[in-house]
């Protein structure tokens, strides 16, 4: 064998180690965060998630507004992703335990009987005014400990993005909920999610939080343009105020 073939012969055997090496490398990397969002979405392989839909608060019982439609199939895309299935039902039928499956829970609750159990049960320091005597601008207020955030529709519109989790942090599958004013808010809340997953897990983990997102202007921007305005994981958590009724509210500038 001559020096050049044996340069030659010695050349491919590199190339192919190299490409070998890039290709575990690559391999090895992208594995490492599939594992980490499936830890943080509790979506291990082939296990079942839960997507609780809610109805259509201005429609009839079976209905669905279009934008709760897009926001549960971005959802599916999450867990498709996550090499897992969703089990889809309705509001009014889904019977599961809390952590028993990972549960991705959608609407407000006035149109979303298992967000109203969910507040109730882990988020006593929200409170939503879904009572339909009220005026426009009062109706599907926030209030968040002592803060108020109305609703100005499709100008400045407001929706908790939540990760909940039952007893100790990894043990449990979470629950997340997408409760808004609107039912544009609650597409932006997911495509939120869906964005900034990654940066989620680094900041909170397996953690429990409670995040508020502002849809600003969705006549002109849709449900694209959500800005976060406050961790508000403790206020959320802690019992309401004994007042009557919060001082401070929050409108578009």
């Amino acid at each position: 064998m001559t020096d050049d073939v044996r340069n030659i012969v010695l050349g491919v055997v590199a190339a192919g180690i190299s490409a070998a090496l890039g290709w575990l490398a690559r391999t090895y990397l992208w594995k490492r965060k599939l594992r980490r969002k499936q830890a943080f979405f509790g979506l291990p392989d082939n296990s079942e998630s839960l997507l609780v839909v809610n109805r259509d608060a201005g429609g009839t019982e079976l209905a669905v507004h279009r934008y709760d439609v897009f926001a549960l199939l971005e959802l599916s895309a999450l867990i498709k992703d996550c090499g897992a299935h969703a089990d889809v039902v309705a509001q009014d039928v889904a019977r599961q335990g809390f952590g028993e499956r990972t549960e991705f829970c959608v609407g407000g609750p006035s149109s979303n009987r298992r967000m109203m159990a969910h507040m109730t049960a882990m988020l006593p320091g929200v409170h939503v005014n879904i009572d339909p005597s009220e005026p426009g601008p009062i109706r599907m207020t926030f209030q968040i400990g002592s803060e108020r955030y109305l609703l100005e529709k499709g100008l400045s519109e407001y929706v908790l993005l939540a990760r909940l989790t039952a007893g100790q942090p990894g043990l449990s599958r979470p629950v997340f909920l997408f409760c808004g004013q609107t039912a544009i808010t609650n597409q932006a809340a997911t495509r939120y999610l869906a964005r900034n997953h990654e940066r989620l897990a680094r900041k909170y983990g397996n953690s429990s939080f409670v995040l508020l997102l502002k849809v600003v202007n969705s006549h002109a921007y849709g449900p694209d343009v959500a800005e976060l305005v406050a961790d508000v994981t403790r206020a959320a958590q802690a019992p309401l105020p004994t007042t009557a009724a919060a001082r401070n509210s929050h409108r578009a500038s």
